[in-house]
């Protein structure tokens, strides 16, 4: 978007929160929130000081969140060691692939094979790639997006959540929410390799994810296929899909995404932010009641992106409000809260080492 279309008022909110990220947040994993002998980022860091929780496992996915977030920051020389970490203690040489985990010494604990790590690697790796120019690193966009599409594929172009390690048994049934990190990574993918192979795939997973997940009274794309019992609506993740959705443009013409997408970003800002504190809710169910009322940071700097990328100018001018009530609620001097009540108490008290990417995510897309 052309920061013309932007007060300089928004512009220089947006410039507080990215100048904050580059001053606490970048240096808490670089430092205290990196283990330098594994070369892992620890799993969270501490709210009172800065230092890692006791390790208990690394993820995979974890990794690749942090190798996104130091490609995008430019640090080149951190992104070289975060790729390289991931490569020599996630990837399964025996099957293929890559362990969900592996434990506080480095060694595989969870060899489980999930699409939703398996779409965090494309999307980081093409995103290094993209900036490195590391030629095996688009070898891991490439060989892992081909291993997702020959093993991890069921009914009617969904793919599964979960396999065995050896990817003999499904241990997870298809879900939303890697199937819209993979949209992501493979949109990821196409703009850095600039190779149409990923158009196909992508059409596909657009037109399956509407066909099998679309809740049609609202638009919204639910947690579970259309019918499942208990099936729930994320406010956070219809932002995050009205985002990717604008970033595919007439990539997913004919999948009917957009016309839902608008609709259930209209439903879930009626229905899952709170218009006192701007504060998004965990979840809601089909008729806008609130089901988990909880407010997770990932979902408000998804709700900052998708305001940014509104193309209704009503819409738009909530931003500089939004982005003053995220800093005052979520941002403080060490960092941020992760999670919150709706009436304002912390309810996490830690930081994660994924959460980065989400900061990450939405600072790019405000305007500059």
């Amino acid at each position: 978007m052309q920061s013309m279309t932007h007060p300089a008022s928004t512009i220089a909110l947006a410039a507080t929160l990215r100048d904050h990220f580059t001053r606490v947040v970048l240096p808490l994993w670089r430092g205290p929130g990196f283990n330098t002998a594994l070369k892992l980022p620890y799993e969270a860091v501490s709210a009172e000081r800065p230092e890692p929780l006791p390790a208990q496992r690394y993820r995979a996915m974890a990794c690749a969140r942090q190798l996104f977030v130091f490609s995008q920051a430019g640090d080149a020389v951190h992104a070289e060691v975060l790729f390289d970490s991931l490569v020599h203690t996630f990837q399964d040489t025996r099957h293929g692939g890559w362990f969900y985990s592996v434990d506080a010494q480095g060694a595989p604990l969870d060899s489980t094979k999930d699409l939703y790590t398996h779409a965090f690697i494309v999307f980081a790796c093409a995103e290094y790639a993209g900036h490195s120019g590391n030629r095996d690193a688009l070898d891991v966009v490439h060989r892992t997006s081909a291993l997702i599409q020959s093993h991890f594929a069921a009914d009617d172009d969904l793919l599964n959540a979960a396999l065995t390690a050896d990817f003999a048994g499904v241990t997870g049934t298809p879900i939303q929410n890697p199937l819209m990190h993979l949209t992501e990574a493979w949109l990821s993918a196409r703009h850095a390799t600039r190779d149409s192979a990923f158009d196909a795939p992508l059409r596909r997973l657009a037109s399956a994810v509407a066909r099998h997940f679309v809740h049609a009274p609202t638009g919204c794309i639910a947690e579970l296929p259309i019918g499942s019992e208990d099936n729930r609506l994320e406010p956070g993740h219809q932002f995050e899909w009205f985002w990717l959705v604008k970033q595919a443009g007439a990539l997913f013409e004919g999948s009917g995404l957009d016309e839902s997408l608008t609709r259930a970003f209209s439903f879930a800002q009626q229905y899952g932010v709170d218009p006192q504190t701007g504060g998004v809710c965990a979840s809601l169910d089909e008729t806008g009641g609130i089901k988990d009322a909880t407010q997770r940071i990932w979902a408000q700097t998804e709700y900052l992106r998708a305001l940014a990328s509104h193309g209704d100018a009503a819409v738009l001018a909530a931003l500089p409000r939004q982005i003053e009530l995220f800093r005052q609620r979520f941002l403080r001097p060490q960092g941020w809260f992760e999670c919150k009540t709706a009436a304002g108490e912390v309810a996490r008290a830690d930081m994660p080492s994924t959460t980065p990417y989400h900061l990450a995510t939405a600072y790019g897309a405000l305007p500059a």
